[in-house]
């Protein structure tokens, strides 16, 4: 009986433990500036800088997009925010093969008209 009781309060412990426990992967806003005020990019492929925030909502990073020059530049940001570990894009526009690629990489694309904190705040709460 004791072992039993053990087992029950360990089990529960540990799915506490994950009911509180930080949310999996990275959202990724495109944005036209370098801070969370900044306003959500037209395109992800193009936007000037990626502003990743963690499962909480906290900025953890502002990065100058390196391929928003190079041709194909979708393809190659889809790449490099996969391995990221980026879970969640956001920009104005994701129509088209920029859709697709994200979804097939396995990233969430959302579209969203606003700051980057606002589009954050919206990816959260629609969890």
């Amino acid at each position: 009986m004791k072992r039993l009781i053990a087992v029950v309060l360990v089990t529960l412990f540990l799915a506490s433990g994950l009911a509180f426990a930080e949310p999996k992967g990275k959202i990724c806003v495109a944005t036209q500036e370098k801070n969370s005020a900044a306003a959500v990019s037209m395109q992800a492929g193009i936007a000037p800088f990626f502003l990743f925030f963690d499962g909480k909502g906290k900025m953890t990073e502002a990065i100058e997009n390196p391929y928003k020059d190079k041709e194909g530049a979708g393809k190659l940001v889809a790449e490099w925010l996969k391995n990221k570990g980026v879970t969640v894009i956001v920009a104005q526009e994701l129509r088209g093969q920029i859709g697709e690629v994200m979804k097939g990489k396995g990233i969430k694309a959302v579209s969203f008209k606003g700051s980057a904190a606002e589009a954050v705040k919206n990816v959260l709460q629609s969890k």
